[in-house]
C-alpha cells in the first residue's frame, strides 16, 4: 500500500478522474463533485505524473479517454464500487432497503446508472446494488434475488420475463465519421476499423453473424481491436477508435443525445433477448418485487430508447 500511495496521493484524484471519464467531460465532473473545473483537471494532472502516462486527449471542447485511460478506468470504477458497496455495508445494517441485481458491466453502466435518478425519485426507501462479474451467475445459487440475462427465457429454478428485445445496430461516434466517412453499405462497412467483443464466458452475436444476417460473407483476418467487455467497447467507440455493434437498450440514449452515430439504418434483430429472472423456489422480498416490476415497466422504454 505504501507504493501505491506513492503513485497515487490522493483519493481526490480517483475521484475526479472516475467522474471525468464516465462523463467525458472535466465540467460535468467538477459539476458533479461539486469542485471547480480547474481542480478537476489538475488532480488529474498530477495523477498522470504520478502515473507517467497520458489517461486523456484534450480538446478546444471535449477530452477523450486515451487507451490506457480506457484500462485504467474500468479498474478504478470496479474498485471504487467495491469501495462504495462496502462502505455502506458498514456504515448501516443490512436491511431490507437493499435488492442485489445480477448484470453485465455494460447494462449496469449504459442503461441502469442513467435510470437510477428516476428510481430512487418513486422508490426512495430502495438501493438497488448492482453486482457486475464477467460471467453471468446463478441467482439462485449466489442468493441474488434478480438478474438480467440474454437467452430465451428458459433457466431452470427461476422464472423470468422479457425486458428488451435484442436489437443491434452497428455504431460510430460523429469524430470517427467526421474522418473516416459514413459507410454506404456492408460491403463498405467492411473495409473500416471494426471493434469486436470477444467475452469468454458470454454467447454473443459478432461481426460475422451481423454481416451473415446482411446477406455477406465476411471473413475475420484478426484485425482492429478485441474486448471482453462490452463497456470498453463502447468507450472506444466513443472515443472514435473505430466501429462497433450497438445493441440498441443500451446505446440508445448515446444516440439521443448525439455521441453515437448509427453507421446502418435498417436493425438486426438477434434472438437471445434480454430477460430480468428470479429464483422461483422462495417469494421475492416487496422491495425485490418492486425492482423487477420497474424493470418490466421500463420494456417500452428499453425497444424505443425513452428512459
Amino acid at each position: 500500500m505504501r507504493k501505491l500511495k506513492n503513485l497515487i496521493q490522493s483519493p481526490t484524484a480517483l475521484f475526479s478522474f472516475e467522474a471525468a471519464g464516465r462523463h467525458l467531460s472535466f465540467a460535468r465532473a467538477a459539476e458533479e463533485l461539486n469542485v471547480s473545473q480547474a481542480a478537476v483537471s489538475y488532480a488529474i494532472k498530477q495523477l498522470e505524473s504520478a502515473l507517467n502516462t497520458q489517461l486523456f486527449y484534450r480538446g478546444h471542447r471535449s477530452v477523450q479517454l486515451t487507451e490506457a485511460g480506457q484500462r485504467f478506468h474500468s479498474d478504478v470504477t470496479m474498485g471504487l464500487g467495491h469501495i462504495h458497496r462496502s462502505a455502506q455495508e458498514l456504515s448501516r445494517s443490512e436491511s431490507d432497503r437493499n435488492v442485489t441485481l445480477s448484470c453485465s458491466t455494460a447494462f449496469a453502466n449504459y442503461w441502469l446508472v442513467p435510470r437510477l435518478a428516476s428510481f430512487s425519485q418513486h422508490h426512495p426507501d430502495i438501493d438497488i446494488r448492482m453486482q457486475t462479474t464477467d460471467k453471468d451467475v446463478d441467482p439462485a445459487a449466489e442468493e441474488i434475488p434478480l438478474g438480467i440475462r440474454r437467452g430465451n427465457g428458459v433457466w431452470p429454478g427461476h422464472d423470468a420475463i422479457q425486458i428488451a428485445k435484442e436489437v443491434v445496430y452497428p455504431i460510430a461516434s460523429p469524430k470517427y465519421l467526421s474522418v473516416y466517412g459514413r459507410p454506404k453499405s456492408p460491403q463498405d462497412l467492411a473495409k473500416h476499423r471494426l471493434l469486436h467483443l470477444e467475452e469468454p464466458y458470454r454467447d454473443r452475436p459478432n461481426w460475422d453473424t451481423w454481416f451473415k444476417a446482411k446477406g455477406m460473407d465476411w471473413e475475420d483476418n484478426r484485425d482492429g481491436l478485441r474486448f471482453n467487455d462490452y463497456a470498453l467497447v463502447i468507450q472506444t467507440t466513443l472515443a472514435g477508435g473505430g466501429i462497433a455493434l450497438g445493441w440498441w437498450h443500451l446505446v440508445d440514449h448515446l444516440v439521443h443525445h448525439g455521441l453515437l452515430k448509427l453507421v446502418d439504418d435498417q436493425p438486426v434483430h438477434f434472438g437471445g433477448n434480454f430477460w430480468v429472472l428470479w429464483p422461483n423456489h422462495k417469494p421475492l422480498s416487496p422491495q425485490a418485487e418492486k425492482v423487477r416490476d420497474w424493470l418490466i415497466s421500463n420494456q417500452e422504454s428499453l425497444d424505443s430508447g425513452q428512459y
